[in-house]
């Protein structure tokens, strides 16, 4: 017999929402990955967990509306059967907003699943929705992954799953009040009253990355002052947070454009914590491809 209990994770949720990356990141785990299985074999595959668990210790599952919704709805009783069984199981449901959705669909072009004609994507959404439903409401994990990166979702993924799930994650971002508030951010600190090196023609060009813009931004004694307010206020309340067992605490640091003054604030804010929190996440929305 195994000596741990085997665990089965199934991967579910909208269309578009990020089950591929959800999936990628439980295979660097360690887990052995199965995308699309129809309904039909989940008693197939339970019996090979059965059969050979050292094989089958650790499974991840996907599954979507291409199976029909009479088959999805066979997941949770087949779920309860391998607890009985003493098979630890879990569901993590990958969620998100319709504007993200359908700009997603827009970009990659590739048809949903409901909709292979473009037009009806919003109600192939709805419907979709609809269909998951049962089961979302028993998910161990929701994620909305509206305004997440890949890497941001991987990173997510690992710590709903992880063994390590006390320790707490700062996600530090930067962006461009230009292109909108990030909807998922706890704190926000608004850079805009900075000098600006946008206003530099021989800068302009570069990022808050750059040492030329790093060096620009340091000359202004406002700069400095204003990182060392914020990793006051951080230094203060993350242990706090933690002691809250909060998971996640998302500062969002922005400038105009979301490419100069905020990305060279988070980068330092980033180095500067790095000794009070062991778990970071630095994300710069306006410098993605």
């Amino acid at each position: 017999m195994s000596q741990t209990p085997q665990h089965v994770i199934v991967v579910t949720g909208l269309s578009g929402a990020g089950k591929s990356t959800a999936l990628n990141a439980l295979e660097d785990m360690g887990y052995r990955c199965i995308d699309n299985l129809p309904a039909a074999l989940l008693e197939t595959l339970a019996e090979q967990l059965q059969a050979d668990p050292g094989r089958y210790e650790r499974v991840a599952l996907g599954m979507d509306v291409r199976a029909s919704g009479q088959d999805l709805g066979r997941v949770p009783e087949w779920l309860a059967g391998l607890r009985s069984k003493g098979v630890k199981t879990q569901l993590l449901f990958l969620n998100a907003r319709d504007e993200s959705l359908l700009k997603r669909f827009g970009e990659t072009r590739r048809p949903h699943p409901l909709a292979p004609d473009q037009g009806a994507l919003q109600a192939a959404i709805g419907k979709e929705r609809e269909l998951l439903e049962t089961l979302r409401t028993i998910a161990d994990w929701e994620i909305d992954t509206s305004s997440t990166n890949i890497h941001q979702l991987k990173h997510q993924t690992w710590r709903c799953i992880g063994p390590n799930t006390e320790a707490l994650t700062l996600v530090i971002q930067s962006f461009g009040f230009s292109r909108g508030v990030p909807a998922d951010v706890d704190f926000l600190f608004d850079a805009r009253s900075l000098p600006n090196p946008h206003w530099d023609k021989e800068l302009r060009a570069f990022t808050g990355r750059d040492p030329a813009v790093a060096e620009w931004l340091e000359q202004e004694p406002d700069v400095p002052a204003f990182c060392a307010d914020i990793l006051i206020f951080l230094r203060a309340w993350l242990p706090r947070f933690e002691a809250a067992h909060r998971s996640f605490v998302t500062v969002g640091i922005g400038c105009t454009g979301g490419r100069h003054r905020s990305v060279y604030l988070a980068e330092r804010l980033s180095a500067a914590l790095e000794e009070d929190c062991e778990d970071i996440m630095l994300h710069h929305r306006e410098l993605q491809p």
